[in-house]
C-alpha cells in the first residue's frame, strides 16, 4: 500500500511538471543568481530593449558541451543578444566548461555566467532538461523554448529576426 501511495505521487508530481511547459509569451520569472565574485544577478537586471538568450546547463553534460561549442563557433553572431549561462554547478566546473566549450563566449561584454545555487531556476523556470535554452524578446516575454541541443540554429534564426 506504502509503495501505491508513492507510486501515485510521483505520478502526480511528474503530471504537474509537464504541465509546467515553458510557454511562449510568458514572462521572464523573477530569480537570483550569483556571480563568481560572489555578488548577486538578478533577472530585474536584465535590461529590457535587447533579445535575452538563458540558458541552462550542467558542466558534465554532453548535450550541453555542444551547445556551448556551437554558439561559440558562431559567437560573432552573438553580438545582439544577451547571453545568460545559468548552472548548479561550483565555479570550478563552471569555469572548466567554459574554458573548455565556450572560451569566446567569455570574453564578450553580453555574456554573463552565473551559479544557481539556491537552486531556484527548475522550479522558476520549468526546464524540461539539460540544457534547457529559453530565448526572450526585448519586452522580457519568452520567444522560444527548446532543451534540444539541435535547435541551436533556430534560436540564431529568431535572435536575427
Amino acid at each position: 500500500m506504502k509503495q501505491l501511495f508513492i507510486a501515485f505521487i510521483i505520478s502526480l508530481s511528474s503530471l504537474s511538471l509537464s504541465a509546467q511547459t515553458p510557454t511562449p509569451g510568458t514572462a521572464m520569472p523573477k530569480a537570483v543568481f550569483y556571480k563568481a565574485d560572489g555578488k548577486t544577478f538578478t533577472t530585474d537586471q536584465i535590461p529590457k530593449g535587447t533579445k535575452s538568450l538563458i540558458i541552462l546547463f550542467d558542466a558534465t553534460c554532453e548535450h550541453c558541451q555542444h551547445v556551448a561549442s556551437n554558439l561559440s563557433k558562431r559567437s560573432k553572431e552573438l553580438t545582439d543578444v544577451n547571453l545568460y549561462l545559468v548552472s548548479q554547478d561550483e565555479f570550478r566546473s563552471i569555469n572548466y566548461f567554459m574554458d573548455n566549450f565556450g572560451k569566446p563566449l567569455k570574453t564578450m561584454k553580453n555574456v554573463t555566467v552565473l551559479q544557481d545555487r539556491d537552486y531556484i531556476f527548475i522550479p522558476l523556470f520549468h526546464p524540461k532538461q539539460y540544457p534547457s535554452l529559453y530565448l526572450y524578446g526585448k519586452d522580457k516575454n519568452l520567444d522560444f523554448y527548446s532543451s534540444n541541443e539541435k535547435d541551436v540554429s533556430k534560436f540564431f534564426s529568431k535572435i536575427n529576426n
